[in-house]
């Protein structure tokens, strides 16, 4: 640059630190820089928030050229303009600044050939207007005619000449064929309305990504008009307009691998590929980013671009990856890299929840909290995923952190609010929702759960009048309907609850709701029948129940469950089935424990242990529940949290022994009584407590087993009646048939396995039309008999101990049947047992 050049600039730069150094202390301070910004871009509302973290960045980043109690120098002015962060001329020529003054022609900062710009991470001008100005802001000086919004930004942008006219080319293209697309969808009447810029991807979820400021490349809430606009395209991609414009890009293409280095091509494909997806062109963005990729694939930039593009597409997996490749790259790169580090935790993280990995998910969350503790976007999603595994106290936290650094945050208070109530806290939870309601009126997911929240306290009136307002912003949503059908029916209102049902229904045809309409209509069938008077029938005992005490239920043979073995085995049951693990083979659990490789750790006790971190535990589910998908496997990984890894990481150390984990799955996975039992004991053995080759495990791991299963499995009878019973421990060996005991124990074993099969085997047997008299459902499984009253129970209401409230008497004798047929052959043997006492008489 020649020397006249670099006085001109100088001096345009000193003119602009005078016009804003209002007390002319030789200094910008916070007050006089946000004048500055919103003076050098009239074009843009910025909010108090977004100037706030503007001059949060630029007085970070420019921390030596700061004066205490004066602010920015004229000297860290001018070194801002130099590292590329604004244009002189055109920030100049908007404050209407004399030029007559400037003695040398100025110009705009050249940068030679093959010589990358310096980056910074923020700047007081072209950068604060990053995903706020409209792509056809007034243009800059020939050399950048199409200057992008995000092409200033150092971070972002661009930092070769040559890159400028491919993406001076580009944009041109991109503007033709979005003319020609919006032309033929006005002629044939086809909406232009769509959840992103590409008719293959309808899966984006952009708000879930860091928040402008964080992951810029990301449309966000504070979008601008322009995305807005590229956000109506739906681009046709199997038109002859778009395959012109395939065609034509791969021109440009081919000229962007054509530069004289490999920077400078890298570059180019860079600026073309950022282009592309502002412009939702994702698949096209894809190939751009790939290729920068293999160009440098050891830069940062492109993998973690790259990883937005797929996740933009709904290639989550892939996506992750490219993510990781790009946390390596930065870690690798040191300070250089810093900058971007955090967005790489978030997106990563997003990436992986999107996947169901909650877990590992929080791991980054956090990380990203740690590098950067102003990261309220990194803050509110630590705490969602918190809450999405069942640690409340600590998502409290988190989202209370989130709130303190963005009070009108509206996502986080809804968080907050389902995290209290989830603690029972529901004051609190309403005052949350509530805020989430004043600052948006229509947040559907805060208007649900308020629904949701005064259902569970019965104010059922308050819940329908949540569930109407969620069904007026989002007309289809069927869980709205269903539950707005639930709280008319508990406010009594039944003729409206029906209607709201079959409404719910139609949306959705799913068979629970067809059996809950077949359900309502029998009741008020049964209802009416009762009305006439009459003897009753088994069928027709009137539904009003009471709970009678245990004592009083009297088994007719030892074959019939008893109701508390029966209460525990169900509440198993229900376990199963929302962790699926019913569904994984226990061998798997074995082929784990052979192909694993776990380091042997020490506990602070000196114990050797094969201990993993629940994030790595969580890789190890998915493999074993790979048939899940992502939400459902999010559900089974809170559950297991909640039950599981909560007592076997009673200390919170965040490690879990995994020989221990695995034992504790076995028996309620997949596979014969036999087969989990022995995957147990192996898994026992498997443990570094025992040595290699070993038949016996220590009686002081089975014992400890033992206690945990039912802590775990059975918590009325914990741990500590556990101890209490059995002392100390014995350091003796136990060979399987002895262990088998052990667990078979009735009183102080899992004996209850037993049952739990019984449960799983009765999942679809039904008894004819039998129905149960307590809840009027059909009975699936076992159905116990009362012997002299001549009514049935389902497992449920047999396990809670409810008796129609007609037969109040102070015992009821029980008899189980797991099938019709043994009811049909005990009653055949009645009538020969009764037609011989009758011939013994005559």
């Amino acid at each position: 640059m020649a020397a006249g050049g670099r006085g001109a600039r100088s001096e345009k730069v000193r003119q602009i630190f005078e016009r804003f150094d209002r007390n002319g202390d030789g200094g910008l301070n916070r007050e006089e820089m946000s004048e500055l910004v919103v003076a050098v871009n009239p074009r843009v509302k910025f909010s108090d928030d977004q100037i706030s973290a503007i001059l949060d960045e630029v007085f970070r980043t420019y921390a030596d050229f700061i004066e205490p109690g004066r602010g920015l120098t004229l000297e860290g002015l001018i070194r801002t303009y130099d590292d590329g962060a604004g244009d002189v001329d055109r920030d100049f020529d908007a404050l209407s600044l004399n030029a007559g003054e400037i003695t040398a022609a100025g110009g705009t900062r050249s940068i030679e050939l093959g010589t990358p710009a310096a980056g910074i991470s923020a700047s007081p001008s072209s950068l604060f207007d990053d995903q706020l100005l409209s792509a056809s802001a007034s243009k800059p000086p020939p050399a950048r005619a199409v200057a992008a919004p995000w092409a200033t930004s150092p971070n972002h942008g661009i930092s070769f000449d040559s890159s400028w006219p491919l993406l001076d080319d580009l944009e041109t293209l991109v503007k033709r064929l979005r003319s020609k697309q919006l032309q033929k969808a006005a002629i044939s009447g086809t909406p232009t309305s769509g959840n992103d810029g590409n008719s293959s991807s309808n899966n984006n979820n952009f708000d879930s990504f860091s928040e402008a400021g964080w992951s810029r490349e990301i449309a966000g809430p504070n979008e601008s008009s322009s995305s807005l606009v590229d956000r109506r395209v739906v681009w046709d991609e199997t038109s002859r307009d778009y395959l012109v414009f395939v065609k034509e890009l791969a021109v440009l293409r081919s000229r962007a691998d054509a530069a004289r280095s490999r920077e400078e091509a890298l570059d180019n494909h860079m600026a073309m590929g950022r282009s592309l997806y502002e412009h939702r062109l994702y698949r096209d963005a894809l190939i751009s980013f790939r290729r920068a990729c293999e160009l440098g694939p050891t830069d940062v930039r492109p993998h973690f671009r790259l990883g937005n593009s797929l996740y933009a597409l709904g290639r989550h997996a892939e996506a992750k990856e490219e993510f990781l490749l790009a946390l390596e790259a930065a870690e690798a790169g040191g300070s250089q890299a810093s900058d971007i580090l955090p967005q790489i935790h978030v997106n990563l993280g997003i990436a992986m929840e999107a996947e169901g990995m909650v877990l590992n998910a929080c791991e980054h969350y956090r990380e990203a909290a740690i590098l950067c503790p102003s990261h309220y976007r990194a803050l509110k999603l630590l705490g969602s995923a918190l809450f999405g595994v069942g640690e409340y106290r600590a998502a409290e936290k988190a989202l209370e952190e989130a709130i303190y650094l963005k009070p009108d945050y509206a996502d986080a208070h809804c968080d907050l609010g389902s995290a209290l109530h989830a603690m029972g806290e529901d004051d609190r939870a309403i005052q949350e929702f509530q805020k989430v309601i004043d600052l948006k009126p229509g947040h559907v997911d805060a208007l649900y759960n308020l629904g949701g929240l005064y259902m569970d306290k019965e104010r059922y009136a308050r819940a329908a009048e949540m569930y109407t307002r969620v069904l007026s912003v989002k007309p289809g949503n069927w869980r709205a309907q269903l539950n707005r059908a639930v709280a008319l029916l508990g406010q009594g209102e039944s003729e409206e609850g029906k209607k709201a049902l079959k409404e719910a229904f139609k949306m959705t045809k799913r068979v629970e709701l067809y059996d809950a309409i077949s359900h309502l209509k029998t009741l008020q069938k049964k209802k009416k029948k009762g009305s006439k008077g009459g003897s009753r029938s088994e069928t027709e005992v009137d539904a009003d129940f009471v709970i009678v005490e245990p004592s009083k239920f009297k088994r007719v043979t030892g074959k019939t469950t008893l109701r508390q073995d029966l209460a525990n085995a169900l509440d198993i049951r229900a376990f199963q089935r929302l962790t699926r693990l019913n569904r994984c083979e226990v061998e798997l659990l074995w082929k784990e424990m052979n192909e694993t490789d776990v380091p042997i750790s020490y506990s602070g006790a000196g114990v050797p242990e094969k201990s993993i971190r629940k994030a790595a535990l969580e890789v190890i589910l998915k493999r074993l529940l790979k048939f899940l998908k992502p939400d459902t496997f999010q559900g089974a990984i809170k559950a297991i949290n909640e039950r599981v890894l909560s007592v076997l990481d009673a200390s919170g150390s965040g490690r879990v022994d995994l020989g221990m984990f695995f034992a504790i799955l076995a028996p309620i996975c997949a596979g014969s009584p036999d087969q989990r039992k022995r995957v147990v004991f192996d898994a026992l053995i498997w443990r570094p407590a025992n040595e290699p080759g070993a038949t016996e495990v220590r009686r002081n791991d089975a014992l400890t087993y033992i206690k945990l299963l039912r802590a775990v499995y059975i918590p009325s009878h914990g741990i500590s009646d556990m101890l209490e019973m059995h002392g100390e421990s014995d350091p003796t060996m136990v060979p399987y048939h002895e262990f088998l005991e052990m667990f078979n124990d009735p009183d102080w074993g899992f004996g209850i396995l037993t049952t739990l099969v019984k449960l799983e085997e009765g999942d679809r047997i039904r008894h004819g039309r039998h129905t149960c008299s307590i809840c009027r459902y059909p009975i699936i499984g076992s159905r116990f008999k009362e012997t002299k009253h001549q009514f049935s129970l389902c497992n449920r209401c047999y396990s809670e101990g409810k008796v129609p409230s007609a037969y109040k008497v102070e015992e009821y004798r029980f008899k189980e049947y797991g099938k019709e047929s043994e009811a049909v052959k005990d009653k055949c043997l009645c009538f020969n047992s009764n037609s011989k006492k009758l011939d013994g008489d005559t």
